[in-house]
């Protein structure tokens, strides 16, 4: 028996409508169909073009710098003896709040919840054209203005390109430092084969002059997206939007996506000169590492650095592999039984922003910091810690 075809009630030549078209055909079961795709569509308008991310924990702005804003997120009973815990967030093209992603998984909160009473952090400001001829060394000015600000003896906590800020800065001011926190942190970009380090390598300076010069003398955010999308086109141009479609009644998959592609689509602009010096100075030649970064005026020796560290590395980070980050046991002067080392399950930014790591490892690194910074930390700081040169 031949089956008579059905003549489509509705027009299929447009290709943007056939989900909708097709499910009218449904009929009943099409409509249900025809509101996921409706759900759909919105939705992945979002995540393409989400507003931008917002901080999560209560805090208020002590400082307001040339390149950020100092945000301070410690009760209004926290001890003000207490030596502050600063995080010092990347500064690599997205916004800081991915040290507070959202309630329940921020870094701030961990660190808070661990007992800690003085939680602070970097706010990297987004470069205007006006900020386009800033370099590191603006940016280490800067981070020693914040530590001043607050009484000149912190913790600080280096998050990914913070982390390699971090350490110059420990090594500039010794006796500012009273315990230090690389997470994520290419403090050696010769060592271990990720795909950061072939293409700085690889690619010639000149590549990288190019997008600035076409950024009018900054590295745009959305030059920088693209760049990060195509190490993972597959999920990044498919996957997600096929993870997307098959979830569409699942609010919370929803609510989760939304949150994350705030912060991963809303990129910042970087300076030009900070870039190229990164580019050039850090991963092209490695002179810190190598002992021949000069940070305001001053050649910079890991060795300098001798208060209490702690390593962490995610065992997938394909944008600093374990590697370059535990390559700082080796590089400076701290006692190797003052010295933490830990490696954890997933990637870059699940470091930051990542369930497990804020519930397993984080807690673990808070109760360090108390350790190392109660009762000014093991061993006394000096009375007159120098400053940089402030303008």
């Amino acid at each position: 028996m031949t089956r008579t075809p059905k003549i489509p009630q509705t027009e299929h030549s447009i290709p943007w409508f056939w989900p909708m078209a097709s499910a009218i055909e449904m009929e009943e079961e099409g409509l249900r169909l025809f509101q996921d795709n409706m759900r759909y569509i919105a939705e992945a308008a979002k995540i393409e073009a989400p507003p931008p991310p917002a901080w999560a924990t209560p805090n208020r702005v002590i400082r307001n710098l040339d390149t950020m804003r100092l945000r301070d997120f410690s009760g209004a009973d926290a001890d003000k003896t207490a030596v502050p815990v600063l995080i010092d967030a990347p500064y690599a093209g997205h916004s800081s709040t991915i040290a507070d992603y959202t309630k329940g998984q921020s870094l701030v909160e961990s660190l808070l919840a661990s007992g800690l009473p003085r939680v602070l952090c970097t706010d990297w400001k987004p470069a205007t054209r006006a900020m386009r001829d800033f370099g590191i060394d603006t940016y280490l000015s800067d981070l020693d203005r914040a530590v001043d600000a607050l009484g000149g003896r912190v913790a600080l906590v280096g998050l990914c390109q913070g982390g390699w800020l971090s350490a110059m800065y420990a090594c500039l001011f010794p006796e500012k430092v009273l315990a230090l926190v690389l997470a994520g942190s290419p403090v050696d970009t010769d060592a271990g084969n990720g795909p950061i380090k072939r293409m700085a390598h690889e690619l010639p300076l000149s590549f990288y002059e190019e997008m600035v010069a076409a950024g009018g003398g900054r590295m745009l955010g959305q030059y920088m997206l693209a760049g990060w999308k195509d190490m993972h086109p597959d999920e990044q141009y498919v996957g997600k939007f096929i993870d997307l479609y098959a979830h569409i009644e699942d609010n919370s998959y929803i609510q989760r996506t939304e949150e994350f592609e705030r912060w991963y689509e809303n990129p910042i602009d970087l300076p030009g000169r900070y870039y190229l010096q990164s580019i050039q100075w850090l991963f092209k030649e490695n002179r810190f590492a190598k002992g021949e970064f000069v940070g305001l005026g001053q050649t910079l020796s890991l060795k300098t650095i001798t208060c209490p560290l702690y390593l962490l590395a995610g065992a997938s980070d394909d944008i600093t592999t374990k590697e370059q980050v535990f390559a700082a046991e080796h590089l400076v002067a701290t006692p190797r039984g003052h010295i933490v080392k830990k490696l954890v399950p997933g990637g870059h930014i699940g470091l930051f922003m990542g369930s497990r790591t804020l519930k397993e490892a984080w807690p673990q690194i808070g109760a360090w910091l108390l350790t190392n910074t109660r009762a000014g930390g093991p061993a006394a700081a000096p009375q007159n810690p120098k400053s940089a040169p402030h303008d």
